[in-house]
């Protein structure tokens, strides 16, 4: 039985400069933190004054992960600012457009729709009501 050949140093080296490689090609589609952000709150969170949220705008709630809107009659509307992707916290509102750092993906604040992939599923919407002048969203709004 032939004998096997034994790993040379530099075969040894080469395979250990390839592991921490790897690892950085894990982590750059893992979210930042590498954990992701819950997707909805799980109580009623107060947000804000009911006058943050200007009509025809979007205001991004970073603390709760959530972004509420404003139409043109008044209505709120609010969504998980978690990206459907890969479940980034997502931290940037242009206008009423939310892009993902993660990946890119952007999303429309007033109706929660993917605007922009690799999100191919909407924002998931959250109950949102105004109590005493400020902005309450969760599950029990």
């Amino acid at each position: 039985m032939p004998a096997r050949p034994s790993a040379t140093r530099r075969t040894v080296l080469r395979g250990a400069a390839l592991v921490p490689a790897a690892g950085l090609g894990m982590a750059a589609c893992s979210p930042a933190g590498g954990t992701t952000a819950p997707a909805t709150p799980t109580a009623s969170v107060e947000l804000g004054a009911d006058g943050e949220v200007a009509r025809g705008g979007a205001r991004l709630y970073r603390d709760h992960n959530v972004v509420v809107s404003r139409s043109a009659s008044g209505e709120l509307k609010a969504y998980s600012s978690v990206c459907t992707h890969a479940g980034c916290p997502i931290n940037k509102l242009d206008g009423t457009t939310l892009i993902c750092p993660c990946h890119g993906s952007e999303f429309d604040a007033t109706s929660g729709e993917v605007l922009k992939t690799p999100a191919t599923v909407p924002l998931n919407a959250l109950p949102v009501r105004t109590e005493n002048g400020r902005i309450v969203s969760g599950p029990a709004a």
